[in-house]
């Protein structure tokens, strides 16, 4: 019986994989700061019955390194997630999520510990603006990846940036884990100094690991409170207030959704499966879905008669479209996502009706992001 810590285990990821591993016989150390942010003013956290909750910060050696007795696998989570609020809380995200990885190996590199397997939750962010096809430059189509888009490309309303080559229309394909890797966001920037952090030391330290490239997970259990992430969270409170859905730039800007369930299942077969030599994979379902598609689908859902509009606005760091090649998810865990974008927005509606309606920050969160001009 294996023993894992799960870093960040209080959270929406770390509360479906802790019950997931108890029910696979695993011992379950959860270690999590409790952020306001995440878990309210006045946070608290119930363990799943089995699991050791310790609370702790992760850029804090004692406390993570107390964590850290008789570990044998680190599933890592615990960072600072949200691409506009990372465009100036540039300190804190590099600490938490740089620094803290950096203490984790620090740890490990300097003291005995029995740890033999580590994953990585890291994200799509890390390739910025994704993979295109350029049939221009020839007709059955060249990969290319388009720089992050500036500021005066954004303010001409120009979404989709052309092919740099030839300057030809792009069209979105899915992205593979060899692909360039380009972020543009700090947050995106701190994903991949994780990755490296972890391939590097992993390697030096003889520790298996997998890193995982999330795409847009969602699911039951979400915080529906926090204002720089989670799209589905944001748009449902929104609903439930009769408030309007406003769309940034025109509305066909896709991400690819993944259930937590379906992650999980890819985390925890990582997690009882060390591979030495380490594995980089996208964990999503391999399916684009527009921003208004899904804003769309969530008020039929709801059954609400709330119209999405576009605005015409947008954010700094955003990226245009990003979707995963899935061949290497299946491949290595012989996983394959099970759930729907229907049926997993179906059963987050259910369990969104059980819930108190919290506060609708967006407006705060968006005036935060105007003021520094990094939204317009």
């Amino acid at each position: 019986m294996q023993t894992i810590l799960i870093t960040g285990g209080a959270g929406f990821i770390g509360r479906h994989l802790s019950r997931a591993a108890l029910a696979a016989n695993c011992k379950v150390v959860v270690f999590d700061n409790l952020s306001p942010q995440i878990h309210g003013e006045d946070p608290s956290f119930e363990a799943p019955a089995g699991a050791i909750f310790i609370r702790g910060d992760i850029t804090a050696r004692t406390e993570l390194e107390a964590a850290l007795d008789g570990i044998d696998t680190v599933v890592h989570l615990a960072a600072e997630t949200g691409t506009g609020q990372s465009m100036y809380e540039i300190d804190r995200y590099y600490r938490v999520n740089v620094q803290g990885t950096a203490l984790l190996f620090d740890i490990l590199a300097n003291r005995p510990h029995s740890v033999a397997n580590v994953v990585l939750a890291s994200s799509r962010s890390v390739y910025g603006e994704g993979a295109y096809l350029c049939r221009t430059c020839a007709p059955e189509g060249v990969r290319r990846f388009p720089p992050t888009r500036g500021p005066e490309q954004l303010k001409a309303h120009r979404w989709t940036a052309p092919c740099p080559v030839c300057g030809g229309r792009l069209e979105p394909t899915a992205t593979r884990e060899d692909d360039a890797l380009a972020p543009a966001s700090i947050y995106a920037a701190t994903k991949l100094a994780q990755e490296d952090l972890v391939r590097v030391a992993c390697t030096a330290l003889g520790i298996g690991h997998s890193i995982l490239r999330f795409q847009n997970v969602f699911g039951e259990g979400q915080s529906l409170s926090n204002p720089y992430t989670g799209i589905l969270s944001i748009f449902s409170t929104r609903i439930r207030l009769g408030l309007p859905l406003p769309i940034f730039e025109d509305g066909e800007e896709s991400r690819d959704f993944v259930h937590v369930e379906d992650v999980v299942a890819a985390v925890l077969r990582c997690a009882e499966r060390p591979l030495q030599d380490g594995v980089t994979l996208n964990v999503g379902r391999g399916e684009a879905a527009s921003i208004m598609h899904v804003a769309q689908l969530l008020c039929r859902i709801m059954g609400s008669n709330t119209e999405p509009h576009v605005t015409g606005e947008y954010r700094l760091g955003d990226i245009r479209h990003n979707f995963a090649n899935i061949e290497q998810l299946e491949n290595i865990t012989g996983l394959r996502p099970a759930i729907s974008l229907e049926e997993g927005m179906r059963r987050f509606c259910n369990w969104v009706d059980t819930q108190p309606i919290p506060a609708d920050l967006l407006e705060k969160a968006n005036a935060e992001l105007r003021a520094r001009k990094l939204m317009a």
